[in-house]
């Protein structure tokens, strides 16, 4: 399959996956004669098992670790997944059930236990500690334990207001100085709010803000439609520059 297939079949942008190969994560199986990527069955259960760690919020990076291993066992992630999906799948089902409800008696209910994900949320956890806690997710942790919720509720908001400023920016290119000094706002805010984002992080976050459908619709509600795209553009600029000048 070319690469402009495989991206009409999984949702995953050309970009990303051009992006998956130069990290190293996802090879195409070969090339064309005019160059482009072709992709055999081997290489989309790849694709499968990186957009499962995805689903469970691991870095790139992490998700190439763990595929690496001799130790990952694929059966095991499928059943991990699996078992998390039927358990959003049934919380959904309640929450419809719920609604409906409220629906037929026309009336209010102070029932709030419909929304209780606890149980959904347990589970990821114990998953995503299965298959190994990377500093910056112990660091995230320790950091939201400490919030209250009205803290946790501004750290967003704040969080938040720094896409909208990106799609503010649209009007001028993802080199400028305006929109590279966000970007090191962006950076910046992660830092001191969640985890330690070093231009590594930075880049993967960048890369998944484009490639992973519900955080691109979400920063572009924020930002205005293409801001997502802009914010991974200027993202991978800014991280080329500076590891340029490292060099």
């Amino acid at each position: 399959m070319t690469v402009k297939e495989v991206s009409r079949l999984t949702g995953v942008s050309i970009r990303a996956l051009q992006y998956y190969d130069r990290i190293g994560l996802l090879h195409p199986a070969g090339y064309t004669e005019a160059g482009y990527r072709l992709y055999d069955d081997r290489a989309l259960e790849r694709l499968q098992q990186i957009l499962l760690f995805r689903q469970l919020e691991f870095p790139l990076k992490e998700i190439g670790r763990i595929l690496s291993s001799p130790d990952f066992d694929r059966n095991k992630a499928l059943e991990q997944q699996i078992t998390l999906l039927t358990m959003r799948k049934e919380h959904l089902e309640k929450l419809i059930g719920f609604a409906r409800g409220i629906q037929a008696k026309g009336e209010r209910t102070m029932d709030f236990s419909v929304f209780d994900t606890g149980e959904i949320d347990e589970y990821t956890k114990k998953a995503k500690a299965q298959w190994g806690k990377t500093a910056p997710f112990r660091e995230f942790e320790q950091k939201s334990q400490t919030r209250t919720k009205e803290e946790t509720q501004e750290v967003m908001r704040g969080f938040q207001e720094i896409f909208v400023r990106f799609g503010e920016l649209k009007e001028e290119t993802p080199a400028s100085e305006n929109a590279q000094k966000q970007v090191r706002k962006l950076q910046e805010y992660l830092t001191e709010n969640f985890y330690r984002c070093t231009d590594e992080i930075l880049l993967d976050l960048g890369s998944m803000y484009v490639s992973d459908g519900a955080f691109t619709a979400n920063i572009d509600r924020l930002g205005g439609e293409g801001t997502a795209a802009f914010v991974a553009e200027a993202v991978r600029i800014y991280c080329g520059e500076r590891g340029q000048k490292m060099q």
